[in-house]
């Protein structure tokens, strides 16, 4: 309580002193975050720099398990990669790619399977109850990674660089192509004009080399990817 009371006349008789510690105090908390801010700009522009001048093997990702899965790992390799869903209209085109992998994988092809719960909430499940899923229902057998979003500013690096490389060119046609068109412009009247992704199973087809060259929408035909892939392996 003395010292209390000490204190109290101490401010009492030293108003200008605690005056001028509170600007200071204050002047050094706006330095701070002015150096926050600063520092966070400098991280950024070199992210950024960073990010212009990657490529396919820089990136990594992280599967079921918890573990770094490095694209450096597929170097030599055609690799597609697909933002998938357990409970989507397109879930099916799980079978005809695991058909793929099985048939051509011996001859260098890699499928990497990234879930995603983005799409009117239809990858509901754990890691671990969407790797049970697809391993039961469909027999799948690539490469699968851990529940990522895909667009937004949580997007893994390895979507928002595969978007960069190809954007958006359209469903195609047929009345799936239609649908989805219809269904877009209610969600996204832009969507046309922007490489996000659009909807579950969209595929990304990278050569041997690592580039990025095709992009396939849920609505194209599984036969048409499988013959692009089918090229691609050709090519040694």
């Amino acid at each position: 309580m003395k010292i209390q009371k000490e204190n109290e006349n101490n401010k009492l008789q030293n108003p200008g002193k605690n005056v001028r510690m509170k600007k200071i105090e204050k002047k050094l908390i706006e330095n701070l975050k002015n150096f926050k801010k600063i520092r966070y700009k400098l991280q950024e522009k070199g992210f950024e720099k960073w990010r212009k001048n990657m490529g396919f093997y820089d990136l990594s990702v992280t599967n079921v398990n918890g573990e770094e899965v490095k694209m450096s790992d597929y170097k030599g390799k055609v690799v597609m990669v697909v933002n998938t869903a357990t409970g989507c209209g397109f879930t099916p085109h799980y079978e005809p790619m695991e058909a793929m992998y099985e048939k051509y994988h011996d001859a260098g092809f890699e499928i990497i399977d990234v879930p995603c719960n983005q799409f009117a909430g239809q990858t509901p499940g754990t890691d671990e109850e969407i790797h049970e899923f697809c391993t039961l229902k469909y027999n799948t057998q690539f490469p699968q990674m851990k529940k990522s979003d895909v667009n937004g500013e949580n997007a893994i690096e390895l979507f928002k660089f595969l978007k960069e490389q190809k954007g958006f060119e359209g469903f195609g046609k047929g009345p799936k192509a239609l649908a989805m068109g219809v269904m877009l412009k209610k969600i996204d009247k832009d969507y046309k004009n922007n490489s996000e992704i659009k909807w579950n199973f969209t595929k990304f087809v990278i050569n041997r080399k690592g580039e990025v060259v095709a992009r396939f929408e849920p609505t194209a035909d599984m036969n048409k990817v499988e013959k692009f892939v089918e090229q691609l392996i050709s090519e040694k």
